[in-house]
């Protein structure tokens, strides 16, 4: 019985016959197969890279692409192509393994990376010894190209489709420090617009065809958008520390603090629980005046970028460290928000701006300015009816800030008082027994029939609000994406929608009518 053939997945580099590796030469030498891809006219860049190397006697295999995104009516009609042609191409290789010839396929750069390699990989590599051979990518060749540092120190660098829709696109560029365009041609008029809207245009670099005789390196702004080809890339390099300036550089260094420092000011807005359509108009002003906005990750992801403004985005338990970057801003004479989820105030940035400032003289001349918002309560009781229509109040489980022996102490002070709690922070992955001890505790004092709303992602895709009670509350349902409200003996349920009495409610006996009910 002749075994099998070995498949080999050989990366040629981005152009250059030179950028080849030694083994990569090695095994084209040797190959009893060589199959590589190519447009419906059946040029394959690939082929033409190595073609010095490919024996006299090798079968060669040419997979000819039958369509283009460009000749084909609609996305389903091309996928269902796609998927024929690559299972027709893996047939055709699968038959010489088979055979027990050794298959070389060759990919443009690396085989793994953009590559039409992959889905051939997909379907042959689980039947068939299988070698990857790495190879000098596009982004390599297109940095060398530009002849830019891509990226220094924590720099991140985002390697990037240009088939992204220019907002998320936008997005993306101004959360990175360092970035890769890749997939132009047709795209590239909309991969400019979003480098202007995140205010990288300036440092951008275009680069056609990398390494070749052909390349072509100049600012994105010079390029005529009608001659890109689809084998280009754009270079956005992270910052330079040794320049960068206006917080952009490492916290590390202090920032210059003007000798006149009495009109700077921070603000401290909140964004609201998710939609934009939740967020005021005062807080949509405020941004559109500033020029650094700073704040948890994903808060600041939601601010849309636009050109000039930077995005300062750090982790979630740094607090502190965020309100100081957003003072320290403030003191060299920036404009700057410091911004957060639902309204700054409750369980949010603000408290941490004052505590900043206050703890350090520096910050004495700059005025913080808090500008109010929807809060998560807000959201969840609108959605549930109007759970908070009595009393209530506002707390949360997290004891990463304070003990559980205070948390449990104002549980049981808010469930004496009769009052409606809203809790924000009910759990998360390092916290997950807080929900059941809370509800165990209130059981003491409250009805296991007391109303409960569990609302998650309240206004934004796959929100859910839950009506449930007190003995049923399942904790594993609660996590850090949820804020609970648990009502009173005042708060009633009808058809799911839950509202909470404004006036003390009391029985009326027979001879007494006149018992107040309500307003």
């Amino acid at each position: 019985m002749t075994p099998n053939g070995t498949l080999y997945a050989v990366g040629v580099g981005p152009g250059d016959p030179e950028l080849l590796t030694v083994k990569a030469a090695r095994l084209i030498a040797a190959a009893d197969v060589v199959a590589y891809h190519s447009g419906p006219r059946g040029d394959s860049i690939a082929r033409s890279i190595v073609a010095d190397h490919i024996p006299a006697g090798a079968v060669e295999e040419l997979l000819a692409y039958p369509v283009t995104v460009g000749r084909t009516e609609g996305a389903s009609n091309y996928y269902a192509q796609l998927d024929a042609f690559y299972d027709t191409s893996a047939d055709r290789l699968s038959a010489h393994l088979d055979a027990g010839r050794n298959v070389v396929v060759l990919a443009e750069g690396d085989p793994l990376f953009y590559s039409s390699y992959m889905y051939l990989h997909d379907r042959l590599a689980d039947r068939f010894t299988c070698e990857i051979v790495p190879g000098v990518t596009s982004v390599s060749a297109s940095t060398a190209a530009a002849g830019l540092p891509l990226t220094r120190h924590e720099d991140v660098l985002t390697v990037l489709p240009g088939t992204l829709s220019v907002p998320e696109l936008a997005r993306r560029l101004a959360n990175t420090e360092a970035a890769v365009i890749m997939k132009l041609g047709r795209t590239f008029a909309g991969v400019r617009e979003a480098l202007r809207q995140a205010g990288r245009l300036a440092d951008a670099v275009y680069v056609e065809r990398a390494s070749t005789g052909l390349q072509i390196v100049r600012p994105v702004s010079e390029v005529d958008a009608g001659s890109v080809p689809y084998f280009s890339s754009i270079v956005v390099p992270g910052h330079d520390r040794r320049e960068d300036s206006a917080g952009r550089a490492d916290t590390a260094t202090p920032t210059p603090i003007p000798a006149d420092t009495t009109t700077a000011e921070l603000l401290v807005l909140g964004l609201g629980p998710g939609p934009d359509r939740w967020v005021t108009p005062e807080v949509t002003d405020a941004l559109a005046c500033v020029d650094h906005v700073v704040g948890y990750g994903p808060y600041v992801d939601r601010v849309p970028p636009r050109p000039g403004l930077q995005r300062h985005a750090s982790g979630n338990t740094v607090e502190l460290d965020r309100a100081r970057l957003a003072l320290d801003l403030a003191l060299a004479g920036e404009k700057v928000a410091l911004v957060s989820g639902g309204d700054a105030g409750v369980f949010g940035m603000a408290s941490a701006a004052f505590e900043a400032a206050t703890a350090d003289e520096r910050y004495a001349g700059v005025g913080v300015t808090v500008l109010p918002a929807v809060t998560a309560a807000q959201a969840v009781a609108a959605q549930a009816g109007a759970p908070l229509g009595g009393d209530y109040v506002v707390l949360s489980l997290s004891n990463r800030l304070k003990s559980w022996d205070l948390i449990e102490r104002r549980l049981r002070a808010a469930a004496t008082a009769e009052l409606v709690i809203a809790i924000y922070n009910p759990a998360s992955r390092s916290r997950t027994s807080q929900v059941a001890r809370a509800r165990d505790l209130l059981l003491e004092y409250r009805s296991g029939e007391t109303a409960v709303i569990v609302g998650r992602d309240v206004g934004r895709q796959g929100e859910d609000v839950l009506v449930t009670t007190l003995q049923a509350l399942d904790p594993t349902v609660v996590d850090m994406r949820c804020l609970v409200i648990i009502g009173t003996d005042q708060t009633s349920v009808v058809d799911d929608r839950v509202w909470t009495r404004r006036s003390e409610a009391r029985v009326v006996s027979a001879g007494d009518r006149s018992g107040d009910h309500g307003r």
